[in-house]
């Protein structure tokens, strides 16, 4: 859920080719687009699990429960008795849901399991900008709080909680979320509650599907809200795949991530265009002692064919929150531009958790400010119950097959005195890099091996032949290709 440079079918081809001649300068409300497989865009082979995409055998639309389009009249209670009547055939293949072309003004609406929203081209939903038509919720329990503020939350424009197998699709439709009232309060620091998700999957599991279309022809455009993490936000679900979504937020909107798997299994993210104000795409698992207590990992996460910008933050986060647990992540064939980090490790004392067997492969950047970084004293801590003593285990990162262009930095990275990060493997990078002290490491152990510039002291220590093994997934690596054909894949765009 976390933007649209692809608006009717891709009419903004042209500014797509700037991004990819990396000057792509957005300015925009924040967006998230459902990027249509249309003419001209070739998507190469997934890494994603495939899933069912039959047509649904029931169907209505939401002005047979009285819904106007005119941008004005609410329409919350047409969305929630449509999808309460659409339950009744949860049992019977499921259902549609069809949203015209219209301005459609709603405030909160929850999703039921084997349900399609389907927007039409020209269709919006527009999140109203009163808050109290965004109920407020309890803190999610591995978090204690809400993330902004102590105390409760206001529940997401779009929710679901315990589904299976729910797709949001359609043909150029947008879901606005309004967001810059939130962004105000924020600013200001006149919430009340923490604020809100647009889209929020929490504990689902089977197939849950939030795709552009389900045909080469079908797209989806969705303009998103933020919150203190804006993001397609997913906690404790398992089977989740999102492909094929464009995300903009306003580079300096505040702590605006793109998509925050939290707490999740086997979740795939594929064929993505983001451009945010913080995290591009952010893995969590819970907040000191309460993520501790909760200890529900983060495993099993597929990022694939990522592009994206981000002046304040990384493209790829791991953390801060981790305390649940964060392991077997996989990324390959990602590219960043003009941003300030690449890929980031975030934790902290008290924290507690784990983040181990992460593999990051095929990395391109250009006028990136950090290549790597991680930060062990990260700090930031729900509450003062948090046990300072609970020190996060950082180890088995790989991080290979890197090039970079106009590159201030090449790694910060920064363990915790007493508690190194270990076993961090480094393989063919080759960074163009401006500084004169291109590495900066500590409380770090790790290996390299063919690394411009040199690496740091703790990480030179040879990988081949005697430390395959501490290094996580080099000797089982994910077939690639090879790095002359690197971004072949967006080129044909």
């Amino acid at each position: 859920m976390r933007i649209a440079a692809v608006v009717n079918g891709f009419n903004k081809i042209d500014e797509m080719g700037k991004f990819l001649a990396f000057s792509l300068h957005v300015e925009v409300l924040l967006v998230l687009a459902l990027l249509s497989c249309s003419p001209g865009i070739v998507w190469s082979n997934t890494l994603c699990q495939q899933t069912n995409d039959e047509v649904r055998p029931h169907s209505v639309s939401i002005t047979e429960f009285g819904a106007v389009g005119d941008g004005v009249t609410l329409n919350t209670k047409a969305f929630q008795n449509a999808i309460f009547y659409l339950n009744s055939f949860a049992d019977k293949g499921g259902a549609k849901l069809f949203v015209p072309a219209g301005r459609w003004l709603t405030g909160s609406f929850d999703l039921i399991s084997h349900l399609t929203l389907w927007l039409d081209k020209d269709a919006v939903i527009l999140g109203s900008t009163n808050p109290e038509d965004w109920p407020v919720v309890d803190p999610l329990p591995s978090y204690g709080r809400g993330r902004e503020l102590p105390g409760r939350r206001h529940k997401s424009l779009v929710y679901g909680r315990n589904l299976t197998d729910v797709i949001i699709t359609g043909n150029n439709g947008t879901i606005d979320g309004q967001g810059s009232i939130w962004w105000s309060m924020f600013r200001n620091k006149t919430l009340d509650y923490t604020r809100p998700h647009l889209i929020e999957l929490i504990n689902s599991t089977g197939s849950i599907l939030c795709i552009a279309g389900l045909s080469s022809t079908e797209g989806l455009t969705l303009y998103l809200i933020p919150r203190a993490d804006l993001r397609l936000f997913f906690w404790m679900n398992s089977h989740v795949t999102v492909q094929k979504v464009a995300i903009f937020a306003p580079l300096d909107s505040p702590n605006t991530d793109g998509i925050d798997p939290d707490s999740s299994d086997n979740v795939c993210i594929e064929d993505c265009y983001i451009s945010t104000g913080d995290d591009l795409i952010a893995i969590k698992s819970g907040w000191d002692e309460y993520g501790i207590a909760y200890s529900r990992p983060c495993t099993n996460i597929v990022i694939h064919r990522l592009v994206g910008k981000t002046e304040t933050s990384a493209g790829i986060a791991i953390g801060s929150e981790m305390s649940g647990g964060v392991s077997e992540v996989h990324v390959q064939d990602v590219q960043f531009y003009d941003s300030n980090t690449a890929i980031r490790i975030k934790t902290s004392p008290g924290r507690g958790g784990y983040v181990r067997n992460i593999y990051v492969s095929n990395v391109t950047l250009t006028n990136v400010d950090i290549a790597i970084r991680f930060t062990g004293l990260f700090g930031e801590h729900p509450d003062d119950a948090y046990d300072p003593n609970a020190l996060p285990v950082i180890e088995k990162i790989t991080i290979k097959d890197v090039v970079g262009e106009n590159i201030k930095t090449a790694g910060l990275i920064e363990g915790i005195e007493g508690d190194n990060f270990v076993n961090v493997c480094l393989s063919n990078i080759v960074l163009n890099v401006s500084s004169n002290y291109p590495w900066n490491c500590s409380y770090v152990k790790g290996y390299s091996d063919l690394v411009m510039p040199e690496a740091c002291e703790p990480l030179k220590e040879r990988i081949f032949p005697e430390h395959c093994s501490d290094c996580y997934y080099m000797s089982n690596q994910i077939q690639s290709s090879k790095s002359q054909n690197r971004g072949a894949w967006f080129m044909s765009w």
